[in-house]
């Protein structure tokens, strides 16, 4: 009996230290999980159909291995990135561009397309993304003037569709000049060379990356150093801007709020500073 109480003791005295064991603290609870960053918001545009004329240097040209190039070109990758779109280049000859943007073969023109009241009437424009003269290219040895009545009896070449034809045309060739209307600016320049043109009237720019600095060039010049400033507003309008349809009226805004990011940020500068070293192509 004793040995039972005594073990009963031990069964109490162990149920009341079990009874008053503290139960080891709860791990606590796991911190819900972060929430995910919200995914960007697709693109309006995931694809923009690009039609460039590929024989504008340094606007817009092709490579040895065949890629597009050139100002235009990389501005136009710009404003992709802009818009989280895929660039995708369609090469056009120049006379086509307004009716193939017109029928949907592309979605956009970027390539040093003048802002004019006559191109208006058909398709919508951004505003500039750069703006610069034309002058009329003849042989420096001639030592002619920018007047209209200095070219009388010359042969220039020009590019079909431009503002510099629609120059020639309206003030040349009533000044006696004979107008010859080419496909591309670099048939013109092969042209010049082999003596069948006296010259071109073009982009001062483009002429002296197509042909002025190159041997071919060497003995060419412009005539007067500009087209008189009071012929822009008639003929070569507001500067390049970017052609879309008339209805695209969201792609319009975002392009334009586009140009004037890479023009914050300095992506404008850097490729005007790559393609045209130490000229102002912004423009007035």
């Amino acid at each position: 009996m004793k040995y039972a109480l005594f073990s009963l003791s031990l069964i109490g005295a162990a149920s009341l230290v079990a009874c008053g064991k503290s139960e080891p603290p709860a791990a606590p609870a796991a911190a819900p999980a972060a929430a995910a960053a919200p995914a960007p918001a697709p693109s309006q545009w995931p694809e923009l159909r690009v039609a460039i004329d590929p024989t504008y240097k340094p606007f817009t040209y092709k490579t040895d291995a065949g890629e597009p190039a050139g100002f235009d070109v990389d501005v136009a990758k710009a404003l992709c990135d802009e818009l989280k779109s895929k660039c995708v280049f369609v090469e056009q000859a120049w006379d086509g561009m307004i009716p193939g943007l017109q029928a949907k073969k592309y979605d956009a023109i970027i390539s040093s397309m003048s802002i004019t009241e006559e191109r208006k009437q058909a398709v919508d424009f951004t505003g500039k993304y750069y703006n610069t003269p034309s002058c009329v290219v003849v042989k420096t040895a001639l030592n002619l003037g920018a007047e209209a009545a200095a070219f009388k009896g010359k042969k220039l070449g020009v590019l079909k569709a431009s503002t510099q034809e629609k120059y020639a045309m309206g003030e040349l060739k009533a000044a006696g000049a004979t107008i010859v209307p080419y496909d591309a600016q670099d048939q013109v320049y092969l042209d010049i060379k082999s003596g069948r043109l006296d010259g071109t009237v073009a982009d001062v720019v483009e002429v002296n990356g197509g042909f002025l600095s190159t041997p071919d060039g060497k003995d060419y010049s412009c005539a007067g150093g500009r087209i008189p400033v009071e012929f822009d507003a008639k003929y070569f309008g507001a500067g390049a801007g970017v052609a879309i349809r008339k209805e695209d009226t969201a792609l319009r805004d975002a392009l334009d709020a586009g140009i004037k990011a890479i023009r914050d940020n300095g992506k404008w500068k850097e490729l005007a500073d790559k393609h045209v070293p130490g000229v102002d192509i912004w423009g007035s």
